[in-house]
Parts: structure tokens; C-alpha cells; sequence
């Protein structure tokens, strides 16, 4: 489980909880109250609950230890949130949750025990909040960029052109499904003639990526451009043949990986380089974005509604 915690008083706070495929995440943030309102990150909690193996590989429910492991983890979230004096909160469940046939049994069970709602999105409502605290900027960006965001049950694909949001898709690819074997023949083929056809009608396409491998995989790269950030994929294609030959076990030696980073990782290099190889984009930029990011901005976006503004 990874920590960053800062305590604060006295400032509007958010959270954001994403349950994911891999982990199950809980993001607060506090406004800066000042003529540019920016947020600062107080505290982010990680734990690897991988609800997606259950799904992907279980007959498409979560078991009963897991279910009952999310209930406890969203009691524990609810008291830090309490701690923090959170001002407002979401929790958004996506791609193991929206394919589990016990999910929406799950989610009567924690609200019951918890109180806190877990709602299940869709692949495009997921694309969307993972640009939503970066469209602003994108705005006066000349070109067309491609935000993709890896996670264990799906990908969310966002193209841009001169700041103009083209389109939003999403696919049943993701690093755990892949790992399961449970990603369909027609799915790929699906995502690749996407691609395609995208790259052919949108040329010059750079490639903005999204979610904890490829961060860690911008890490790992021995080249990188920390100005930007970015990296070639030429350096992500040599650290993906690495990878891809060594065990888990030798990844979490070699590399300092943890188990449930150490064995997805793979996955999600193929499907950045596939993008990449098909789009013939160069770099991919790691800007450090997210799923929690967009659900913080939407709040914000609701609070400044409330005001009228």
C-alpha cells in the first residue's frame, strides 16, 4: 500500500475514491484559495484489492473475502475522510465492478454498511474524467493528441485536435483482463481498426498517457525527458523486451516492483506500444493523471455551480 499523506485545516476538501480493477483508491485535495484556484494533494491511499481477478477469472463475480475486504476499506476511507473534514466526495467503481454480475449487490452492501454510494460507470464517462482537469489547458494546444488511460479492466481512449475534443472510447482491453486471457478476439480487432482509422484521419498524433504503469514505467525508462514529461517509445520499447523476459519474481528483484505492479506492468507496455506502433507517435507524455484527478475536478465544477459562477 502506497502513502502520501499532509494534513491540513481550514480549506475546501475533496475526495475522490476510484475502485478499479487492480487497486481501489482514495485521493483528497484541498483548494487553494487564491485568484488561480490550484489543489494540493493531502493524502492518497493505494490497496491492491484486484477485484478483477475475481471477475475476470471467477465466473465474472467478486468472492465473498473480497466483498467483504471492500466493505472494510470503504469504512476506513469514510473515517479519513471525517479526519480531513472532506467538504464533498464521489466514488466511482469501473470496469471489474461494471462487468461483476454481484456488483450492484456489492454496492447495496457497502452503502448499507458504510454509507458511502459507490456509483458503477460507463467506459465514456470514465474517458471523459480522465481528461476533465486538463481540458482547460488542451484548449490553446495546437495538434492532435490521443489521452489513453491503461487500467486492469479497460482503456479509455480521448483524441483531441487543436483542443477540440473529437471523440471518447473505450475498450474491454485492460491489464488484468489480459493476464486472465479474457480479452476477446473481436475486441482487439475492434481496438486496432480504431486506431487505425484514427491515425489515418488525424495524422501527427501524440500520445498522452494515463494510470500507475505507465508511471512507472516513465521511471523506469533509463531515458526520459523530465521537462515535459515524456519518453520515446523507442526507450519504452527496450524496457518492455526487458521486462516481458523476466518472471514477476524478477521484476520486483530487479526493478523494486511490488507484486500487483510486477506482473500488470507487461500488459500495459503492449498496449501503449501498440497504440504507439499504429498511430506512429514518438513520444508518450506522462503528465501524472487520473481517474481521481477527474473525479476531484468534477466536484469543483458542481461546488462552482452551486455558487453560480
Amino acid at each position: 500500500m502506497e502513502t502520501t499523506v499532509e494534513y491540513r485545516d481550514h480549506a475546501v476538501t475533496y475526495a475522490a475514491i476510484d475502485i478499479g480493477s487492480n487497486a481501489v483508491r482514495l485521493l483528497i485535495k484541498q483548494l487553494e484559495d487564491d485568484f488561480q484556484p490550484r489543489f494540493n494533494k493531502v493524502l492518497l491511499l493505494r490497496v491492491p484489492l484486484r477485484l478483477g481477478f475475481d471477475v475476470f477469472s471467477n465466473g465474472g463475480s467478486i468472492s465473498d473475502r473480497k466483498r467483504k475486504d471492500l466493505v472494510r476499506l470503504m469504512k476506513s476511507y469514510k473515517q479519513l475522510m471525517k479526519i480531513y473534514d472532506v467538504s464533498d466526495y464521489r466514488a466511482c467503481a469501473t470496469s471489474a465492478m461494471r462487468d461483476a454480475s454481484n456488483g450492484a449487490d456489492i454496492i447495496r452492501d457497502v452503502r448499507k454498511k458504510t454509507g458511502i454510494n459507490i456509483e458503477i460507470i460507463d467506459g465514456q464517462e470514465e474517458a471523459r474524467m480522465v481528461y476533465n482537469n486538463h481540458i482547460e489547458a488542451m484548449k490553446s494546444r495546437k495538434g492532435n493528441y490521443m489521452y489513453v488511460d491503461v487500467g486492469g479492466g479497460s482503456t479509455e481512449i480521448n483524441l483531441l485536435a487543436d483542443g477540440e475534443l473529437i471523440c471518447s472510447r473505450s475498450y474491454n482491453i485492460g491489464t488484468v483482463r489480459m493476464l486472465n486471457n479474457a480479452v476477446s478476439e473481436g475486441e482487439w480487432k475492434r481496438f486496432r481498426s480504431d486506431m487505425g482509422d484514427l491515425a489515418v484521419s488525424y495524422s501527427g498524433i501524440n500520445i498522452i498517457g494515463s494510470g500507475g504503469n505507465i508511471n512507472k514505467l516513465y521511471k523506469l525508462v533509463e531515458r526520459r525527458d523530465k521537462r515535459y514529461p515524456r519518453m520515446h517509445v523507442s526507450s519504452l520499447q527496450a524496457l518492455y523486451g526487458r521486462l516481458r523476459e523476466m518472471s514477476v519474481r524478477e521484476r520486483m528483484e530487479e526493478y523494486g516492483l511490488k507484486p500487483d505492479r510486477a506482473d500488470v506492468i507487461v500488459p500495459a507496455g503492449e498496449i501503449f506500444l501498440t497504440i504507439a506502433a499504429i498511430t506512429g507517435a514518438s513520444y508518450i507524455y506522462v503528465p501524472v493523471i487520473g481517474l481521481s484527478d477527474g473525479i476531484i475536478d468534477g466536484l469543483y465544477t458542481k461546488h462552482l455551480s452551486g455558487l453560480g459562477k
